[in-house]
This record gives C-alpha cells, sequence and structure tokens, in this order.
C-alpha cells in the first residue's frame, strides 16, 4: 500500500477579469424576454457571503472578485488547482499586500471566486494581479470511493467532516436536490466547473439558500466529469447567485463526491450554517502561517 502523501502548493497567478459583454448584450430568459445581464464576473462590491442566492436582480452574481489568466491553458492551470480555502495576496494595485479566500470557482471559460474584506475591496480593480497559493488536490481517502476535490486540507479539517475511526463523513447542509435539477456543468470535468441548479425559488420548506451554504446533490458522481450515478451523493458550496436563463441558477463548487453509504446528510433546512466570513478567513491565517 502506498504511504499517504502530502499535497502539493503551487504559487499560481489570476487577472481580476473586467465584467464582459458583446455588441448584442442581451440574453434571453427561461420566458424567452431578453435581459441585460449583470454580476457575472469582474468585482461585485454589494454581495457578500451569507446573502441569498436570489439576493440580486442578476445573472450569476459572485461575491467578491472573478479571477482569469489571459493566456488559456494559465487560465485552466489556475481554475483546476484552485481550491476553497485557499490564500490570496493581492501583488498590484492599491490594494497590493492585502489578503483574501477562494470561496469557489465556476466554468465558462474558467474563473476562480476570490473574496476579500469590504476596505480592500474598495481599493480593487479589473487587471491587478492574485496570486493564489494553491493546495488541495489529490487528497487520498485510504479504503474509501469517497473522492476530496476543490477544498483546502486544513479548510476541509476544520470542518470536522470526516467520522474519526470510521471509513465516512458526516456532513451537515442546507438541503438536498435531486441530480435531475443539475443544468449547466452536467458531463464537464468538476476540478474546471461548478453545477448550476435549475431553480427559480425556494424550495418547499427551506428557510433560505444563502451563498457559502453547503448542499447535498443525490443521484450524482462529480469526482471527475460530473454525471448521474444512482445512490451517489455529491457535495458542495453555493458560490453564485441565481440566473434567468433556462439551464442555469444558482452555482456549486463540489468539494466531496462519494457513494451514499459512506457519506451520512445532516439537512438542516431551517437553521444551516455553512461557510462563513469568519471560518474562511480564520482558515486563511492558518494558511499565512505555514
Amino acid at each position: 500500500m502506498l504511504q499517504q502523501r502530502e499535497t502539493t502548493k503551487v504559487n499560481v497567478l489570476g487577472f481580476i477579469c473586467h465584467s464582459e459583454s458583446s455588441s448584442d448584450p442581451f440574453r434571453i430568459d427561461r420566458d424567452g424576454h431578453p435581459y441585460l445581464p449583470t454580476g457575472d464576473g469582474g468585482i461585485v462590491l454589494n454581495y457578500l457571503v451569507g446573502e441569498s442566492v436570489f439576493a440580486l436582480d442578476a445573472d450569476h452574481a459572485a461575491p467578491g472578485v472573478s479571477l482569469s489568466h489571459p493566456n488559456q491553458d494559465a487560465a485552466y492551470s489556475l481554475v483546476a488547482q484552485s481550491c476553497i480555502g485557499n490564500l490570496a495576496k493581492v501583488r498590484t494595485g492599491e490594494a497590493a499586500g492585502s489578503q483574501g479566500v477562494v470561496l469557489g470557482k465556476r466554468g465558462e471559460g474558467g474563473r476562480v471566486i476570490v473574496i476579500f474584506k469590504d476596505d480592500v475591496m474598495k481599493k480593487l480593480k479589473p487587471d491587478d494581479q492574485i496570486t493564489i497559493t494553491t493546495e488541495g488536490q489529490g487528497q487520498k481517502q485510504d479504503g474509501m470511493e469517497t473522492c476530496v476535490l476543490n477544498i483546502a486540507t486544513p479548510l476541509l479539517n476544520d470542518l470536522k467532516l470526516k467520522v474519526e475511526n470510521e471509513k465516512k463523513f458526516r456532513i451537515p447542509v442546507r438541503t438536498i436536490f435531486d441530480s435531475r435539477l443539475v443544468g449547466n456543468g452536467i458531463g464537464r470535468p468538476m476540478p474546471l466547473w461548478d453545477v448550476d441548479l435549475q431553480i427559480y425559488e425556494l424550495p418547499v420548506g427551506v428557510s433560505a439558500l444563502k451563498i457559502g451554504d453547503l448542499v447535498a446533490i443525490s443521484n450524482l458522481d462529480a469526482r471527475y466529469n460530473s454525471g448521474y450515478r444512482k445512490d451517489w451523493i455529491s457535495v458542495g458550496v453555493l458560490i453564485h447567485g441565481s440566473s434567468p436563463q433556462p439551464g442555469h441558477g444558482p452555482g456549486v463548487t463540489i468539494f466531496l463526491s462519494g457513494p451514499a453509504h459512506e457519506i451520512e446528510i445532516l439537512e438542516d433546512p431551517m437553521n444551516h450554517v455553512g461557510l462563513t466570513l469568519d471560518s474562511l478567513f480564520s482558515c486563511n491565517k492558518k494558511l499565512d502561517m505555514n
């Protein structure tokens, strides 16, 4: 048996994206009506972790900043290696030296979502350079089929999701969705993509759906390319808000996927507390000391 090896830490570079459009700025909603999308990429100033995925009249709005890279191969590497909870540092511009943390990532060309505190956000501008100390991909679970991906090891340890001395995870979530509700992102490689939930209002009996909430998706194998698999569970973090487009909706960055007998889901639709600014920045401080 191979001995468990330490995961790799790599510094990668991203540039803050500008919010983009085309010469025809309109998109078509699920009822066939045109609308002007806002909040997709760039620097979003009025959206925070802990706010509803339906809070903004926007399209795929994510809190903080979205990062990419002008070299497409470098952009793919940036997204594939970046993990929830990774440390980010501003390297250029008025906010140089400030720190943030990776909240998640999403597809459509590849972008990493990084959050900063309010005083830093006001100083950032498109094309500012940010490095991420990536770590988390390649974690092994001895004797288990369950795969951990897209999450920093210190954050996973802080969340205490693994049942001690058992080959099992126990995970508190806001709610469980069936894989039939997954739209954009299905069939895509999960180190590079999120999956969108095709929902346009709160599910019955669920008090809220917030950025940072953990949610489970049943009958979904998301270890590699996401797809239907009976009696499998995938768990992720809500990282961007809703969308009027058909096939789209609130986005989930998957960080764990495996057979249902290895993952116990603790559903709390009323009082769930997922990732918060405090928990993410607490992990951030630990990473900066290493």
